[in-house]
């Protein structure tokens, strides 16, 4: 794979029209190669002059015609980069969406993403569960598995997170989550519940509890969303393909 080129990684996951869609794609950034995958939490600027946000892949597609490969994300800001600002009412660990998705080539996606997260100070640094502790009955593997059927209506991403392995990724290197507000309440709950509690009570149960929220990554940063806002550039930004979706809605919803 040659450094600056893209690739679709795992099997297609859907066809309809003129669409074939995917669940990751390969790339590489600063020069080691990375996979995205539906689902993924990721750091991206939109441009230069942006401030860094948060990115969730939703969608990934080829139009056959066109040969166009295409991806959907939301896009999460914190409360002091949206136009009304931070105020009283919103939360240390609070993220504010963009009300719409936003469609974008991958070869400018990936433009956008961000490597160097060093400056985001925002978020609840959850400690990880012990892994070993997970590993000696196939806990963690369990809980991956339920968190990737959560959050991609049950798609098998077996092939996705064997190529994720053979690059030496792992779902352990999540950096941020984003959850809705009961869920962040549900966990912070549940943290509190296991605090100062031995490694053998984490069960299936207890993991399920949490929602299979990524809790094996390495000190995640966990935020919370429960309010959207009309982003009043975003539409001015050249890499925004609405063409693309306007097509895409018309022969499918999503």
């Amino acid at each position: 794979m040659e450094p600056n080129s893209l690739q679709w990684v795992g099997s297609p996951c859907g066809l309809h029209g003129p669409y074939i869609f995917y669940k990751a794609f390969q790339f590489h950034l600063e020069g080691k190669p990375r996979i995205l995958s539906l689902g993924d939490f990721f750091f991206v600027r939109c441009t230069p002059k942006d401030p860094i946000c948060i990115a969730e892949l939703q969608l990934l597609w080829e139009e056959r015609t066109s040969r166009q490969l295409l991806s959907s994300s939301k896009l999460y800001f914190l409360p002091e980069d949206t136009p009304q600002g931070r105020n009283s009412d919103h939360g240390e660990d609070e993220v504010i969406a963009v009300s719409e998705k936003v469609i974008v080539k991958l070869e400018d996606l990936v433009k956008w993403v961000h490597s160097d997260f060093s400056k985001w100070r925002c978020g609840l640094h959850a400690g990880p569960v012990k892994t070993e502790a997970l590993g000696r009955n196939g806990q963690k593997e369990a809980l991956l598995k339920y968190r990737q059927s959560t959050l991609n209506s049950g798609l098998n991403f077996k092939d996705v997170l064997k190529e994720k392995a053979d690059l030496g990724e792992d779902e352990e290197e999540t950096n941020v989550i984003v959850l809705s507000y009961p869920q962040y309440c549900r966990y912070r709950s549940m943290l509190k519940r296991i605090q100062d509690k031995p490694s053998s009570i984490l069960t299936d149960q207890f993991a399920l509890a949490l929602g299979g929220i990524a809790v094996v990554s390495r000190n995640p940063q966990i935020l919370y969303c429960r309010d959207t806002f009309d982003h009043p550039t975003l539409i001015e930004n050249e890499s925004i393909c609405d063409e693309f979706g306007g097509r895409l809605t018309s022969h499918c919803s999503y």
